[in-house]
This record gives C-alpha cells, structure tokens and sequence, in this order.
C-alpha cells in the first residue's frame, strides 16, 4: 500500500511520497594531505602550502528506499576532475554493488586546498595526494553504505543575505580598465570597494541556504546536507590548507542540532559563480587569518539551524529517485585575430613592455592559443538529479552563475529545489547568454571553456530530468 506522509517545511505541509522502509548511513573519511610542500591550485601565481590549518573531509550521505540507492559526497577540494571522481565511484561500486550513475561527487572549490587531479610525472606529493583523495572519496560511499540503517528525512529552507554579494559591477564612467585582451568589457568581477567607481551589480543574489536533515530510526540526527550560493570565503592563515567555511561548518554544526560522534553536517557549494563574500561599497574592518571564515560559518550554522527546527518532525517512506544524462556541449573556439593578437602578446619578452600590458595579458593570450590548438571539438558533461520526497537536487559541474539556479528554483515543479554546483568535475564557469555579453573574468576565453548557450542547454536538460523525477517516471 503507498503512503502519504507529512513533512513541515516553510510555507506549510511538504507532502512525501512512500516508497517502501527508507534507510541512510553517512561517513566522514580524512582526506587530508600527509606530504608537502603541495601547490594550492586556486589562483594565478603560486601558492605553496607547507601544512594543513584544518583539515579535509569526504563526506558522504548514502540513502535507500527499498528500489533506489543513492550516494551524495562532498569533498573539500577546488574541484575534484572526472578522473578522479570516476575511479572512486568505480572503486566504491565494486565493494558496494551501487550503480556509479547513482552516485554524485560534489567539491566544496576551498581556494586553500590542495591539488587534486595531479598525472604521473607531476610533483611527488600532488601525486600521491591523488591516490589519498580517491581512495578517500571511495571509502566514504563504502563507509556510509555499510552503515545503512532505518532512517527519517526532512527539508526547509532559511534565508542568509548577509553574506552573499554579486561579485560583477558595472563601474561608473571612465573607471572600467582595460581587460587582458585590450578590450573594455561592461562589467568587472571584484572591482573593489571605492563608491567613487562602483555604479550597481550586473545580476542578483541568492540569499537561501536549503538542508536536507536524516535523522535514525530513535530520532536522532544522522546527517545534514546544506547548500548555499556563496564562493569560498578565502583568509585562512598563508601557505596552509585549509577547508575554508564549508569545513568550519561540519564542525560547528553538532553543536547546534546536538548530534553525537556518528552526526555528519555538509556545506555543498551553490550557484555561486558570480557570488562572493566582499561587501562592495562598505569598508569592512580587518580581520585576523580565518576569522572571516569564521563568522560566515557560524552565521551559516545558525541559518541552517533556524532551518532545521522548521521541519519538526522528520518522516520515513521517502521516495528516492536519481537521473544522470551525459550532455555534449562545443569547446569556444577563437578566431584568427584573436589567436594572432594573443600570439603577438606572448612574443613580447621585455619586461618594461609587459608591465604595461593589461594584468593577466599573457596568462589570457596563453590560454588563449592553448584553446585554438585543442584538438577535441567538444565536451562531455555529466548532470544529474535527485529526488528525496519533495526535495529536488540539480548537479552541474562547472561554477554556476546565480541567475541559472534562480531559474531551477523557480521553474521546479518539487516543493524545494537545491543546485549543487561543481558536481561530478569542474569544468570552468557557467554564466547565462546575457553575462557572457557583459563580458568579464568568468566569460573570457580561457576562463569559460564551453559555448556561450551552454547554460540553457543544460537548464533545459535538467528540468525535463526534474519533471520526470516529480512524475515517478
């Protein structure tokens, strides 16, 4: 006999759909780096971390439903690639007897993490940090599969704008400069603070934190999985690693909804690809290495705690359904001018003569002429859906622009809507149609790997999954 079953989230009854005993189990497996030095990836000079501040986690949340079982993990990493991600899953779907396509690996993107798709032939540590993190990541879904048990789910969502700001501005006259191809874009990413050169942000905000809450079969907490739209925070103490906000929260969070030693919280990254944690226009006071990280942490676990108690009481029989599909999308080509002028940007070897080229002319002009010579034509990407009740979540591997989150949001058919970014690779920025002809950082060629439509395909695609999923299909 099917079930209806009753969860109180904001704006009322979240109805929930029985399909049989529902079941979780959840690890935390320590993927911290054991050898250094180690490059951090996240930025365009070096950046060597000579230990750990904090450390790394995979932590994965494993559900059953009687005829689906899913694995969601989220890694403290800039971004995990296919390769890795793909071995693990292949690894834990060996031990587990899980279908990899019921699997979603998701980073955290920490700027202060270590590197984490290093080749043979590459720096002795990244190499074996390789073999740590995908040993790692394996372990937490075998972990959390073999600790499935009788289980009690919920969702809500809270409201944090304090600390989410668009990081692209439309200046005011005459103040743009020039960006590294020598051209005047209409916005700029982190353009500073000064009010006497910011005019207004080119695109909105996305203030929700959302939580999906499992609790055992006695009621108490098992897991919380919360998402939102904010970029790292950034600050932690120099050429150290560190998880950044998302590992501060893990560890604040049981104090908060009182879970034990088995509780395991998570801060998957949202649709923040034009989203950051800079107030422009205000001054903000100076803060001490990590204390930034801090308050934003503690501001999200009080969010997500405000959240939680919105659920009340947590409900068993939840249905369970995920769908992955592989999408195809053309790599951005550059013309022949444009592949010339980097050219002529990278035969410049005066020094006197680079200084007064835009910043980052040559690292772009590099770029730049390494996509002109790519010899693949397109791109494979995975997107994903799951379904748990009446909570939605949609998985895109690349940094997402807000706006297309939004659009998720509102176009869902399920009662509450998470867009996990980063999921399953990382494959550069996703902005809309419409940034792209802003212009800016995360449009450039180079920083933008994909054709300029790439977020309404994809859209497109994951909503015909979402629908399905919402019908039972």
């Amino acid at each position: 006999m099917r079930r209806i079953l009753f969860l109180m989230g904001m704006g009322g009854l979240v109805t929930l759909a029985g399909a049989g005993e529902f079941r979780a189990g959840v690890a935390a497996v320590d993927v911290t780096p054991r050898e250094f030095p180690l490059n951090m990836p996240g930025g365009f000079s070096a950046n060597v971390a000579e230990k750990a501040h904090d450390p790394l986690f995979a932590r994965a949340l494993v559900m059953d439903d009687g005829k689906v079982k899913v694995a969601m993990v989220l890694v403290d990493s800039l971004g995990a690639g296919p390769e890795v991600v793909d071995e693990a899953k292949g690894i834990a779907a060996e031990a587990t007897g899980m279908a990899v396509e019921k699997m979603m690996i998701c980073s955290t993107h920490t700027h202060s993490g270590p590197p984490s798709n290093a080749r043979e032939g590459a720096a002795a540590a990244a190499v074996a940090y390789r073999k740590v993190l995908v040993q790692g990541l394996a372990d937490s879904i075998i972990k959390a599969h073999g600790t499935l048990r009788p289980a009690l789910a919920g969702a809500a969502v809270e409201a944090l704008p304090d600390e989410v700001f668009n990081r692209r501005w439309y200046l005011k006259e005459g103040k743009m400069p020039l960006n590294p191809f020598g051209r005047l874009d209409r916005v700029k990413m982190n353009p500073g603070t000064n009010p006497e050169v910011l005019e207004r942000p080119a695109g909105p905000t996305d203030p929700d934190i959302t939580i999906l809450s499992v609790q055992d079969a006695k009621r108490q907490p098992l897991a919380l999985w919360a998402n939102y739209s904010l970029h790292y925070v950034g600050g932690a103490p120099g050429g150290q690693i560190s998880a950044d906000y998302f590992g501060e929260f893990a560890r604040l969070m049981p104090s908060r909804i009182r879970g034990d030693e088995g509780f395991v919280a998570m801060m998957s990254n949202g649709t923040s690809g034009d989203i950051n944690n800079i107030p422009f226009k205000v001054t903000r006071p100076p803060r001490e290495p990590f204390e930034q990280i801090r308050i934003v942490a503690q501001k999200a676990a009080d969010t997500a705690w405000l959240a939680y108690r919105k659920i009340g009481k947590h409900e068993g029989g939840v249905k369970l359904g995920m769908e992955q599909r592989e999408v195809t999308l053309a790599y951005r080509k550059p013309s022949e001018q444009e592949v010339a002028e980097a050219k002529a940007v990278l035969a410049v070897k005066d020094k006197a003569a680079i200084e007064k080229m835009p910043r980052l002319a040559q690292n772009y002009a590099r770029g730049t002429v390494s996509a002109a010579e790519r010899v693949e034509k397109s791109l494979a990407v995975k997107v994903q859906a799951i379904r748990v009740g009446e909570l939605v979540i949609c998985c895109i591997p690349f940094e997402v622009f807000v706006e297309i989150g939004l659009e998720l949001k509102k176009r869902s058919p399920f009662a509450r809507t998470m867009v996990v970014g980063l999921a399953n690779a990382r494959h550069g920025y996703l902005p809309t149609p419409e940034q792209h002809r802003l212009g800016g950082y995360e449009t450039w060629i180079g920083t933008n790997q994909v054709q300029e439509d790439a977020s309404v395909i994809l859209t497109e695609q994951l909503m015909e999954m979402v629908t399905a999923l919402h019908r039972g299909d």
